[in-house]
């Protein structure tokens, strides 16, 4: 059984419920601020003492920079979050005493009862019966003060109690958001055990197909190779160059897998690893390229596979074609996704390429395409050179949203 793959800084991070309270609070109390001034501004030209309402605002803008800047560089104080959601009702009264009762103050009171939420779930009972008996008593003196009509007064007999909603909206939301991060990050760590058993399969696959099979050819002739020296020596010397051109094969075999190993950046889009790598022929071989790359992301496996392809095209471009220019186009068509590396060179061999002559190469390029469930064509440009097309079925691709 596989290992769990050790956990980044950042999943360490999300995986704290503090550093969620404190992301989920610092939206809510920015919203806060936002309904209250919103708030506060429209009753400006309604009061009798409309400069009470502006250090209502003043007031808001200031705690809530106080607060986000505070849980923004010490998260960590969220794992305190009574004394800190205490702090904030302490703020709500202070809001009473600078302004008295009004509808601005009750949308920051029903803020608070929301923060207070967000930062301790429904153990914040306690602390929503303390901000809505301050708002009940706000309630009352406000309508001592003021003669309404009886549905205004029940509105406003209503607005503690409609801060105990929104301070129970706030506690689903961070249930809610617990669940979400912690769904996330499981499905990330189960995506990374998924990519790290397919990148062994590929792996076993690369060395049984090649390093392997050439292993064992050496192993064989190294075994003929004592009774040869006594019966046969002309067999000899030339099991012993087998040998040792084995030797120099599986050599360059390992090479290569290594540096396949190294072609692709997962954590790079797909374009973005075709041109690097592309640029980086272009600048040994000295042919131009043009690139034509739609926004797509394949699978960690497809990625490998047709880089390894585009890396064989190239390699057989720079060796053979004599080419000036060549071009990389990646298209989703028709339900394929097709790499295509067209080069405008002397084009195809008289001979039909295939295992026994120096064109192997193309065997293993389709061999690739194959392992895919897909395909690859090579064929003669009708304006001189060579296309090779590597297709692949759409179902193994990803759009990113730029490519949809």
């Amino acid at each position: 059984m596989d290992a769990d793959p050790p956990m980044t800084v950042d999943e360490q991070r999300w995986r704290d419920p503090a550093i969620v309270g404190a992301a989920l609070t610092r939206g809510v109390v920015i919203v806060r601020a936002g309904v209250t001034i919103v708030a506060g501004s429209a009753g400006l030209l309604l009061v009798a003492y409309p400069q009470l309402l502006v250090f209502l605002i003043l007031f808001v803008v200031l705690a809530t920079i106080i607060e986000v800047n505070i849980m923004v560089w010490w998260p960590a104080i969220v794992r305190t979050p009574v004394w800190l959601s205490l702090i904030d009702t302490f703020g709500m009264i202070g809001a009473l005493a600078v302004t008295g009762p009004g509808f601005a103050y009750f949308c920051y009171a029903a803020g608070c009862a929301a923060a207070s939420g967000a930062l301790l779930g429904l153990r914040a009972v306690p602390v929503w019966i303390v901000q809505a008996t301050v708002s009940y008593v706000a309630a009352i003196r406000f309508l001592a003060e003021y003669t309404l009509p009886a549905e205004v007064q029940v509105f406003v007999l209503a607005c503690p109690m409609a801060g105990v909603v929104c301070g129970v909206g706030g506690a689903i939301a961070r249930a809610v958001v617990d669940t979400q991060v912690n769904n996330v990050l499981d499905l990330v760590q189960i995506t990374q055990r998924s990519a790290a058993a397919s990148e062994r399969a590929r792996l076993a696959r690369e060395l049984h197909d090649s390093l392997a099979k050439t292993l064992r050819g050496v192993s064989f002739a190294a075994l003929a190779l004592p009774s040869s020296l006594r019966r046969h020596p002309e067999l000899a010397e030339q099991l012993a160059s087998t040998v040792s051109a084995g030797v120099e094969a599986a050599a360059e075999q390992a090479r290569g897998l290594v540096t396949g190993l190294r072609l692709d950046s997962p954590q790079q889009p797909f374009a973005a690893v075709i041109e690097e790598m592309s640029r980086d022929w272009s600048g040994t071989a000295g042919v131009a390229i043009d690139l034509d790359l739609a926004l797509v992301e394949p699978d960690i496996a497809v990625r490998y596979e047709l880089l390894c392809i585009l890396g064989e095209a190239l390699t057989n471009v720079e060796r053979h074609a004599a080419a000036r220019r060549v071009l990389i186009r990646l298209r989703v068509e028709s339900h394929e996704l097709r790499l295509l590396v067209a080069d405008d060179g002397r084009g195809l061999p008289r001979q039909r390429p295939g295992p026994s002559d120096s064109h192997f190469g193309i065997v293993g390029m389709s061999e690739r395409a194959r392992s895919l469930g897909g395909s690859l064509e090579v064929s003669a440009r009708p304006s001189g050179g060579t296309a090779v097309v590597a297709t692949v079925p759409a179902r193994l691709v990803k759009p990113t949203l730029a490519g949809q």
